[in-house]
């Protein structure tokens, strides 16, 4: 096993001002080498691992303050902060990581690793196959939202944290977290759950299949094999326009974009972008292409859609039998992806093992990406329950 030289435990800078993590160095973690692969859900094993994290301030003596952070389906390790000064954007989830924020690094120590399958530095199809020495491609073992969980545990482990003070994500981070506290029910306190389900509805695997069947059809694809050479950026980028109107409501589409035309007074009778949101979505598709591999698209969205909570319990309210953490639930009343329906059943079932949960559904007219956006009363309310938790937990540590 190979571990860092120093787990950073500290962040000073104030790049962003004073409310900013400041400037954030990416870690790398190592583990599972031969002959000790991480078994995966599907009986494949697979190793080394390497896991890219990041984190923001400073881990208590107890080692009782640390919060886990997951990503959803684009995201990466690098949640909050800069990674150069020079950088124009801070990290994913940055407007609530920091000191004075919603998650307050004057109190937490926040980590966040890419998953596994990912592409930003930690092992996936893009990595090194350590049998041929060349990229794994489709050889990439099929993954899990359980497999990426496990690596994740690993993670922690390493940090030397026994108990998490909560583990929180939004979309395919919600569910991160949820399965988190379902295969490791003692090693956390609480679990902040949102815009998220239990099971990836019919609908949304619907949706990830064409987005597969786009990447597929590109001839650059090349069976997985694209590496070094020409890349389907014209398959995954219209998977990602496909992804990107279910990250959207009708009413923000219709007052972002109306019918409004772009760089032009009339209709032009082609097949150029004239509308707006087609330009929009084309823009969002090309820009992707730039940051993200499209194997490791594939197989997270084929993680995605296998993640039901059911299908081993016979139930959602067996699914959370025995679990003692505290719950907060967050949906947003125009996500159409993951509605509040799905987060109303979650609470249902927690209610019903007799588990303390909070429900917080926010108006909000911005679908299923409200949870990446500024909002009060959802920053306010996830500080609220995260400090309630810290207090409780760290009541006479000092």
């Amino acid at each position: 096993m190979s571990i860092d030289d120093e787990v950073p435990i500290t962040t000073n800078s104030k790049l962003g001002g004073d409310n900013s993590v400041g400037l954030v160095t990416p870690q790398y973690f190592t583990f599972a080498e031969a002959p000790n692969e991480m078994a995966l859900d599907s009986g494949a094993r697979i190793g080394p691992i390497t896991m890219a994290y990041e984190t923001y301030g400073t881990l208590n003596a107890a080692r009782s303050n640390a919060v886990l952070v997951f990503h959803a389906l684009s995201g990466d390790a690098h949640v909050a902060g800069y990674h150069t000064p020079e950088d124009r954007k801070p990290g994913w989830w940055d407007l609530l990581i920091g000191p004075g924020k919603a998650l307050d690094t004057d109190y937490l120590f926040v980590i966040c690793a890419n998953v596994l399958g990912g592409c930003k530095g930690s092992t996936g199809p893009s990595s090194e196959n350590p049998r041929t020495g060349k990229p794994y491609g489709m050889q990439f073992p099929v993954i899990t939202i359980g497999d990426m969980v496990q690596a994740q545990r690993f993670l922690i482990d390493h940090l030397g944290i026994d108990r998490l003070l909560s583990v929180i994500g939004g979309s395919m981070g919600g569910m991160q977290a949820l399965e988190w506290v379902i295969r490791y029910p003692e090693r956390t306190a609480s679990v902040l759950a949102i815009a998220t389900t239990g099971r990836q509805s019919a609908q949304g695997i619907a949706f990830d299949e064409v987005g597969r069947q786009a990447i597929m059809a590109d001839p650059n694809w090349a069976g997985g094999n694209y590496y070094g050479q020409a890349s389907p950026t014209a398959g995954l980028a219209i998977a990602r326009m496909i992804a990107h109107i279910t990250y959207l409501s009708d009413a923000q589409m219709q007052a972002k974009f109306g019918r409004r035309l772009q760089s032009r007074e009339s209709l032009g009778y082609d097949f150029t972008a004239e509308f707006q949101v087609e330009s929009y979505l084309k823009y969002q598709g090309d820009a992707f292409v730039r940051r993200f591999d499209a194997n490791s698209y594939l197989y997270i969205t084929k993680a995605i859609d296998y993640f039901d909570l059911e299908a081993s319990k016979g139930s959602l309210i067996e699914a959370f039998s025995g679990i003692q953490s505290e719950f907060m639930v967050v949906s947003f009343t125009s996500d159409w992806l993951y509605p509040p329906y799905q987060g109303k059943a979650l609470v249902r079932a927690l209610q019903a093992n007799g588990i303390p949960t909070t429900y917080l559904e926010v108006p909000s007219t911005y679908g299923h990406d409200a949870f990446l956006l500024p909002n009060e009363r959802y920053a306010a309310a996830i500080h609220d329950f995260i400090m309630n938790i810290y207090q409780r937990v760290t009541k006479g540590e000092n």
